[in-house]
């Protein structure tokens, strides 16, 4: 079994890119020709073992190219920025944090100059762990911290969706039990976007799978990983627009929790380099550098991974105990590039690494020494090892069947030697490997675009329109994924994604109780909106808020609260579209700072885009995911989104506008968002849900519908700028917003902590015998302009997806 030698040394750039293409490197030609100097000055071409390592290391999934790039903004808004971003820049006062030359913004990284700046500016002092590990960490209490992290699985979900999205849970639970020295995951989250359901077979390209297939099978994925492992799928969303038809969107999550003093990884040379887990196969090879990649219909399917998550489980229960015996002293998973991402970046800690390919296990024989290198066959995970403890790690793992392999041992040397049966097949200075990428430097331009009038025909009746948007898929119930889902196992889910006297109202977050002994709680949400398509700023900001919102409507405290990101992007060669990124990076970093809500881990996926087979390329929608979480001091202050009695009062926090994207005062909702905090704390709020997509038409109607009570209310009430009409008080989507019921009891009290914030009286709940409860809305001249039954609210809203 033979490596090959790739001969770099004397191609030229139309050669390189050949190279670069028949591998699936998905390497650039300035990037290769970086490796041709290296190798150049080494006197000898790489193997295709090292040629390999690098285009992993280097690829988009792994070192975050684009946004980590220098970057020329050419940007106008900086010097006319709206009243609604709460950022104006004064020419003769400008800020360290703003230097602005003319209309020229210079980033010398994006990412660092805006999401860990923000971090870095806001200095929580309750982050452990952020942007450095394979999880975020943060603390829960004096003993132990939670750890979270999202990823996405976007591309192979796209061509296998069953597997992409299973190997998307198993590779995010691995996150979990690799950050520190190894958390047990205690929660997984779901987000997914999808093309429209009802599209015509007949207008599908060739090799895009229909959406209804993507969605069943991508939510079968995810339940059979989540389930067979015992780790409750309790938080998530799913957004269908068709500009998902030809890339889907799979974002999996998984919290976990940990013991402060085990958040932090060590290694020595001399300590083995020990492989656990599952065999290795050639399934997943090239997984990295194919999803730092556009589709195309000649996708080979051998990049889509293989998942057992029954192997997962027998090795995240052990593992933890090996951890409390103190048996390893570091740990990564076998992700995106296999063994030589673990390893490669492990190493990282000691300075060196020796590896030994013909000591690791394989699932069958004839594979060849790169391919056992860059594997990302799943339920593997790289731990360092001190001698006198394998022969104990052994006996432990060996006891519950899970295979133990020494690979070889970390080393000083600043060296990579990888070896196959004695032969040296890749030999690299780490400092290359990892810092030799060159800087990828970029000019974006940003330029709002004009929403596109609506080609639906405008609805004057307003209780038709009502149920419309309650049974729109974006919109409507989605208990029959839920309910595949497993949210119950563990016994810690305290606020489900299911709510009301029924179980099957939407919760606005999920609320954990971790600790049996402690009713401190965990609570975790998300945002995520299409607004992208027209201002990116407004989609991340949007975001932020809607995330942070569900946060605080079930009781979670601002104070406490961590954000996640995970951008998703098409195409990015043009300038415009890179402006779009910028700016939604800019808008992380303004809403972080504002809200004071640091971010601890994010991921990118980016070029998720198809080309069909006359060139033209469709790219998704810009799409951010926040991700939030929040620690709350006691579980049993907490209240849910269904109203609870007849006659409490019914108040609308926050100011409604006539805008399309909406926008976010963050002064403003802040000020909204503590005040809630605080009522809810004292004990005056029977229950809170936040207004999002449909405004409060939809808002009262889920209210309504999950508690069983009815509900009069008087638009004449609703705090309003800009609103002509009542269909817009009814459906605006304004950010910053919360419908409160509260204790009829505790309402002066209520009334005055809310002197300084837009806390407007809109009605009451209502009830009469079941059955016949309505919702009413009265409009400005007094009239009902919707009256509904319960039964037609529930019956629209639960039917699209059932």
């Amino acid at each position: 079994m033979k490596t090959k030698q790739i001969d770099i040394m004397s191609a030229d750039k139309n050669k390189l890119h050949e190279i670069s293409a028949k591998n699936m490197l998905s390497l650039t030609t300035g990037e290769l020709c970086e490796i041709q100097k290296y190798f150049k000055k080494k006197g000898r071409n790489p193997t295709d073992v090292e040629l390999e390592t690098i285009a992993q290391t280097w690829s988009e999934h792994c070192k975050h190219k684009t946004l980590t790039a220098e970057i020329k903004h050419k940007a106008p808004h900086l010097l006319s920025v709206s009243k609604g971003d709460n950022l104006k820049i004064k020419q003769d006062n400008r800020s360290n944090e703003q230097k602005v030359r003319g209309k020229i913004k210079n980033y010398n990284n994006l990412l660092k100059d805006t999401i860990f700046k923000a971090t870095k500016k806001i200095n929580k002092k309750w982050c452990l762990s952020v942007f450095k590990d394979n999880a975020g960490v943060i603390e829960f209490d004096k003993k132990y911290a939670v750890a979270f992290k999202v990823e996405t699985h976007n591309h192979p979900s796209a061509i296998e969706p069953y597997g992409g999205a299973e190997t998307g849970v198993g590779g995010v639970v691995r996150d979990i039990l690799g950050v520190g020295l190894g958390a047990k995951p205690i929660m997984n989250t779901d987000v997914f976007c999808f093309g429209d359901l009802d599209i015509s077979y007949k207008k599908l390209h060739e090799n895009v799978l229909h959406p209804k297939r993507i969605y069943k099978r991508v939510v079968e994925g995810v339940r059979d990983y989540g389930n067979r492992m015992g780790i409750p799928t309790a938080n998530g969303a799913i957004i269908f627009d068709e500009g998902y038809l030809f890339n889907p969107l799979v974002f999996c999550g998984t919290v976990g929790i940990i013991p402060k003093n085990k958040v932090n990884k060590k290694i020595h040379a001399g300590d083995l380099i020990v492989s656990i887990g599952g065999r290795t196969g050639r399934d997943g090879i090239h997984g990295a550098t194919f999803s730092s990649a556009s589709l195309d219909k000649d996708v080979p399917a051998g990049v889509v991974q293989i998942g057992n998550p029954i192997e997962e489980k027998r090795f995240a229960d052990v593992l933890v105990k090996a951890r409390d015996k103190e048996l390893y002293n570091a740990i990564t998973d076998c992700g995106a590039g296999g063994y030589s991402s673990a390893i490669g970046e492990l190493a990282l800690f000691s300075g060196g690494a020796e590896v030994h390919l013909d000591k690791v296990p394989l699932k069958y024989d004839g594979l060849l020494p790169w391919e056992i290198w860059l594997s990302e066959s799943q339920e593997r995970m790289v731990i360092a090892v001190k001698k006198n403890k394998i022969a104990e790690l052994k006996s432990l793992f060996e006891s519950e069947d899970v295979q133990v392999s020494v690979l070889g041992n970390f080393t000083d040397s600043g060296d990579l030697k990888v070896y196959y049966k004695n032969t040296l097949v890749c030999e690299m200075d780490l400092d290359f490997l990892h810092d030799g990428l060159p800087k990828s430097k970029r000019t974006a331009v940003w330029s709002e675009k004009k929403p596109m009038p609506s080609k639906e025909k405008k609805e004057t009746d307003l209780n038709k329109k009502l149920i419309k948007l309650l049974s729109s898929p974006n919109i409507a119930s989605k208990e029959s994924v839920i309910r595949q889902y497993d949210f119950e196992v563990q016994g810690q889910t305290v606020i489900k994604p299911l709510v009301g006297v029924a179980n099957d109202g939407p919760s606005d977050a999920v609320v954990l109780k971790p600790l049996p002994d402690s009713y401190r709680g965990i609570v975790v949400s998300n945002g995520i909106n299409l607004y992208g398509k027209h201002n990116t700023y407004d989609m991340a900001a949007s975001a932020i808020d809607e995330a942070l919102r569900n946060i605080i409507a079930v009781g979670g405290v601002l104070d406490r609260t961590a954000l996640l990101d995970n951008f998703c992007w098409g195409e990015l060669t043009g300038e415009k579209q890179f402006g779009e990124l910028v700016r939604a990076c800019e808008a992380c970093y303004a809403l972080s700072v504002k809200f004071g809500t640091p971010f601890i881990s994010g991921k990118d996926s980016l070029n998720n885009k198809y080309q069909k087979k006359n060139g033209e390329i469709v790219s998704i929608p810009p799409t951010l995911l926040i991700s939030a979480l929040s620690i709350i001091e006691d579980i049993r202050k907490c209240v849910t989104m269904d109203f609870k009695k007849p006659n409490n009062p019914i108040y609308l926090l926050g100011i409604t506008k006539d805008e399309y994207p909406p926008k976010v005062d963050p002064v403003l909702s802040k000020k909204v968002m503590l005040f809630l905090q605080t009522a809810i704390q004292k004990g005056f709020v029977a229950a809170s849900h936040d207004c999002s997509d449909g405004g409060l038409g939809v808002a009262l109607s889920e209210m309504c519908f999950s508690g069983g009570f009815g509900a009069v209310i008087d638009l004449k009430n609703v705090a309003a700028k800009n609103i002509l009409t009542e269909d817009s008080l009814i459906f605006s989507e304004s950010n910053g917003r919360f419908v409160v019921e509260v204790k009829k009891e505790f309402e002066n009290d209520f009334v005055t902590l809310a002197k300084n914030v837009c806390a407007n009286k809109i009605g009451s709940v209502s009830g009469s015998s079941r059955g016949s409860e309505r919702l009413i809305i009265k409009g400005l001249s007094g009239a009902h302009i919707i009256d509904c039954s319960l039964y037609e609210l529930k019956y629209a809203w639960q039917k699209t997806l059932s």
